[in-house]
């Protein structure tokens, strides 16, 4: 019987390669020569793809921006959390006894990591068609609704989420400048946490440079929480 029978069945999946399932649930701390930072790059370039062919073809009609909202709102460390403890992913990681000791298999970084990794190795072995349908699948059953009220946020309202949950504070938008004729003005819009500006954006609007703004600073501060 397979180590990893409890996460196959979570899937419906069984897994081919051993050594590759066994380096896609291995972090760092455990001290191996492998890790699953590779896999969890290459995971996070599938999810985004498969995310986002399923949101073009689930939301015929809308546009880019809706379709950009909604995967921003599943393609992100919390949304990759969400659907690792409904597989109970936590179990089947392989950390330190010191990484276990501080809620390593809880951890939303270390989850969301892991599920990455497992996804790339999914790929790697079976192909896009198959680890689409898990992944599909998965989503559809870690969700009550999904549609645009209940998956879709503005980039403002995910920015302020993540910044009180990893900086215990929100994030605040300055007006840099205002340019151009009245009838066609923009204006550019940045973005300060911690005294710090961490993007700037320009829009038709104030409205939508802030929103422009809040898309490029969740963007980066997510990139970095999964280094």
């Amino acid at each position: 019987m397979s180590k990893f029978k409890a996460l196959e069945n979570a899937l419906n999946y069984s897994f081919k390669n051993e050594n590759l399932i066994t380096e896609a649930l291995t972090h760092k701390s455990y001290k191996k020569p492998y890790n699953n930072e590779r896999l969890e790059f290459l995971g996070d370039a599938v999810l985004d793809l498969i995310v986002g062919e399923y949101l073009f073809k689930k939301f015929k009609n809308e546009d880019e921006g809706i379709l950009s909202k909604i995967r921003a709102s599943l393609v992100n460390e919390k949304g990759f959390t969400k659907l690792a403890q409904n597989i109970n992913l936590g179990d089947s990681i392989f950390i330190s006894l010191a990484e276990e000791n501080n809620g390593g298999r809880s951890k939303p970084s270390l989850l969301s990591n892991a599920f990455e990794a497992v996804i790339g190795a999914i790929y790697l072995e079976s192909g896009l068609v198959i680890t689409s349908k898990i992944v599909v699948e998965l989503i559809e059953k870690s969700y009550d609704n999904i549609d645009l009220n209940s998956l879709s946020k503005d980039f403002k309202t995910a920015l302020q989420e993540l910044t009180q949950a990893d900086y215990g504070e929100t994030p605040n938008y300055k007006m840099i400048r205002a340019f151009g004729p009245d009838h066609k003005k923009e204006f550019e819009i940045a973005v300060e946490l911690q005294n710090k500006i961490i993007s700037t954006a320009i829009g038709r609007s104030k409205k939508e440079a802030q929103q422009k703004a809040a898309n490029i600073a969740l963007k980066k501060l997510q990139g970095e929480s999964r280094e």
